[in-house]
């Protein structure tokens, strides 16, 4: 099971990363991100790499990248991480990316999904989902929650990553 983890911050960098092979030349980046403590992570795109929204990155965007905290990393210094999912930071609307139980509690305890007829739940090609929202990784895209413990929210929209 994947654990995600995340940074956030202000992309200073993007440049061409090269993997080894002259059939994916172009295909993968790597991308520098900044938070307001100075700290530095460098994220690999890939062609697998989720973007939200199928935004075009740009250096100065504020973003949130999402990466498995179980894979193996090279150790070096800034950190340099695989992304899975990179998403555009809105200063109405939170983003959680995580695996959801059965009782659509997330793996970590602290966000519970109450499902509403308002909520768009739809796959990463953008095609509604219309299967069963529990056991799958989700991208939960919420604004409001209860002061509970779990936190619970009705979210604006969910993207089921269905690989």
């Amino acid at each position: 099971m994947t654990t995600f983890n995340s940074f956030k911050g202000i992309i200073t960098m993007i440049d061409e990363f090269y993997i080894g092979t002259p059939k994916e030349e172009g295909c993968y980046k790597l991308m520098t991100i900044q938070n307001n403590d100075s700290n530095i992570v460098n994220f690999v795109i890939s062609p697998h790499t989720f973007f939200v929204d199928y935004f075009m990155m740009n250096i100065g965007d504020l973003v949130e990248g999402f990466y498995d905290a179980n894979a193996p990393v090279p150790l070096i210094y800034p950190p340099q991480y695989r992304a899975l999912v990179v998403a555009l930071l809105d200063p109405i609307i939170s983003i959680k990316v995580d695996y959801f139980n059965e009782y659509l509690l997330s793996s970590d305890g602290s966000l519970r999904l109450n499902i509403s007829p308002y909520t768009e739940v739809t796959q990463e090609n953008g095609q509604l989902f219309t299967g069963n929202l529990s056991n799958h990784n989700l991208i939960v895209m919420y604004n409001f929650t209860t002061r509970s413990i779990p936190a619970q929210t009705s979210p604006e929209r969910i993207i089921v990553l269905c690989r």
